[in-house]
């Protein structure tokens, strides 16, 4: 639009000033054939003294009403008659040029057209010709301010319906891409929004073009087929849990009875126990898993400052029994939406990790902070902390490191930990501590979730 604006805007503009100056040529032509008719009976003779001094006289005039410099030259370039009276042929330039051309018998070309923000004069010259020859050249000589000033007020109209026609043209843009691109904008939201754990987010298939309408219901499908998917996996990995509880408690039950018959002091047997104590973990792990991403979360706002303080004085005799200094650090107060619930159970499970983690006279700082969008909860220990590779894999699935296969625990923990927090629109980073530990952040948003 733009493009097509410009190609005939400046056309228009150029012809607009060209018809401007053609109106000031065209009566400079005319005045220049009054004089010369005039100047055709004016000789040198003393008889015809009378007629040199009308034509000098209208030549003053001319100049005293219009501004405009006017003389009549013979072929030497002396003046029979000039107003100013300082002013003669010029040497050079247009001026020169129309004398020349007036000379020759003919009438000045059109002289270069003026624009705006030129400062330049137009001359115009016409032969005086009497028996065929031409005896004398008038010649005049015109400001072009007016010129300019009027050249501009044509142009301001133009300029200004250019403008509105632009702005016209943005105006139909900008709805033509909100139209298109609006459906955009909601799959964008909606694929976010499933990403971060919100299944239920769909969009509304009936705005936009076709192919966006076409898209839109493509998008729904695919929603309720992951969906469908996660939620019998969800439902197996629960049903798997719950059904091998009641076998598993049976032979802990028979191992117990077992044990009646064997020493006490049987390493087999304690093996044994520490075995299916392990698997009841685990499946116990899994149902809580199955649960965190099955269970809606229950959004309210939370002093999360003060959640996180009840949750450190809960593991504070385990941390000291460990030799383990705990403590809280931050704000007093730090509001974010959230379930109470899932979140004390995340930070449950990250403290506990950090403490058991954490070796004998080292410290677990847990700091709440609130800045922007976002309440953040810092848990930083003094344990052996994690590589950079294992900090790319930490809350994988039944993922341990190498190194801690030792320590009881299922894997799972921060899998469920991180489930939680999905669901309530929250997050978990980790990143190592220094000089040595790691630091486990979970973030809060501040304002209430879109729905």
């Amino acid at each position: 639009m733009a493009g097509v604006l410009l190609a005939l805007g400046f056309p228009l503009a150029a012809s607009q000033a060209a018809a401007e100056q053609q109106r000031v040529v065209i009566d400079r032509i005319d005045d220049t054939a009054r004089f010369a008719a005039l100047a055709q009976f004016v000789t040198e003779p003393s008889e015809t003294r009378e007629r040199v001094e009308i034509l000098r006289d209208e030549l003053g005039r001319y100049h005293e009403l219009y501004g405009i410099r006017a003389g009549v030259f013979d072929r030497d370039g002396d003046a029979m008659g000039k107003a100013p009276e300082d002013w003669a042929v010029p040497r050079d330039g247009e001026g020169a040029r129309a004398f020349a051309e007036a000379l020759a018998g003919r009438r000045s070309h059109d002289p270069p057209q003026v624009w705006p923000w030129q400062r330049g004069r137009i001359a115009v010259a016409s032969p005086v010709i009497r028996d065929g020859d031409v005896v004398a050249v008038v010649l005049t000589d015109s400001p072009t301010g007016q010129l300019r000033s009027r050249i501009v007020e044509r142009w301001v109209p133009l300029i200004a319906g250019e403008a509105f026609a632009m702005l016209l043209a943005v105006g139909a843009a900008l709805r033509l891409t909100g139209w298109v691109l609006r459906p955009v904008r909601t799959l964008d939201r909606a694929a976010h929004e499933i990403a971060t754990g919100r299944l239920k987010s769909r969009v509304a298939a009936s705005g936009g073009p076709p192919e966006l309408r076409r898209l839109a219901r493509s998008f729904n499908e695919m929603a309720d087929n992951v969906e469908e998917v996660l939620e019998q996996q969800r439902a197996f990995v629960a049903d798997a849990s719950h059904q091998l509880r009641n076998p598993l408690s049976a032979l802990l039950l028979r191992m117990e009875l077992l044990a009646l018959e064997l020493p006490e002091d049987s390493a087999e047997m304690a093996s044994v126990r520490a075995e299916g104590k392990r698997l009841a973990r685990v499946l116990d792990d899994l149902l809580d898993l199955a649960l965190a991403e099955h269970t809606a979360a229950d959004l309210r706002l939370t002093d999360v400052a003060a959640l996180v303080r009840e949750r450190i004085a809960a593991w504070g005799p385990a941390a000291e029994c460990k030799g383990v200094a705990l403590s809280a650090a931050g704000q007093a107060a730090a509001t974010g939406w959230t379930d109470p619930v899932a979140l004390s159970s995340a930070l449950d499970a990250v403290v506990d990790n950090a403490v058991k983690f954490t070796p004998e006279g080292e410290s677990v700082t847990v700091t709440v902070t609130s800045e922007g969008e976002w309440v953040t909860v810092e848990t930083a220990d003094g344990g052996p902390g994690l590589t950079e590779d294992e900090l790319e894999r930490v809350g994988d699935r039944f993922w341990r490191s190498g190194r801690h296969q030792n320590v009881s625990g299922s894997g799972l923990g921060l899998s469920i930990t991180r489930a939680l927090l999905a669901a309530c629109g929250s997050g978990i980073a980790y990143r190592a501590n220094e000089p040595n530990g790691l630091v486990v952040t979970l973030t809060v948003p501040r304002n209430e979730p879109h729905s």
